[in-house]
């Protein structure tokens, strides 16, 4: 495959960038990669993880571009910045989770494709996040139950998620 910059060169790095779901495929060779800085010198085929992890937390998904590095507001407790963050990749604190969290949602979305847990759970210390699970599923289905007409069984699944609610309110 051709570099898709120039035209010339065989294409030897290959990029696909997925954005609201629509997929972006770029294939260009070495050269041109330098040229628009996406090889870094010094690193081996010039490529930096960092850097890739770096335009995530940079993406603006409002206006769906890169924002410049100057984010406003510091830690309380420790002082970081988000432009820090972003530059060094984790977190100086744990208050730093609760004051970023407006900037956080918006990347756990874009890189895990939402922003909650949707994995396993284990038995002996998930027995809260079981029961919300289980609620879900539940309302899921006594909608259908209600779009079917069949009302006694709506019911009794409604009665069901009141259970189970409380037994969440209670811990």
């Amino acid at each position: 495959m051709l570099c898709q910059e120039c035209g010339k060169k065989q294409a030897t790095l290959h990029f696909t960038k997925i954005l609201n779901g629509e997929k972006t495929e770029f294939h260009i060779c070495e050269s041109c990669a330098r040229e628009k800085g996406e090889l870094i010198p010094g690193t081996p085929n010039g490529f930096s993880i960092h850097n890739l992890l770096s335009g995530l937390l940079d993406f603006d998904p409002s206006h769906g571009t890169l924002t410049p590095k100057s984010q406003p507001g510091r830690c309380e407790q420790c002082g970081l910045t988000y432009s820090q963050f972003s530059k060094v990749g984790r977190f100086g604190c744990s208050s730093c989770y609760k004051h970023f969290e407006d900037k956080l949602d918006p990347l756990f979305k874009r890189v895990h494709g939402n922003t909650f847990h949707t994995g396993k759970v284990p038995k002996r210390s998930g027995g809260l996040i079981q029961h919300k699970r289980e609620i879900e599923t539940l309302k899921k289905e006594l909608l259908l139950r209600i779009q079917g007409e069949e009302f006694e069984e709506a019911a009794k699944l409604r009665d069901e998620i009141r259970q189970l609610e409380k037994k969440v309110a209670e811990g």
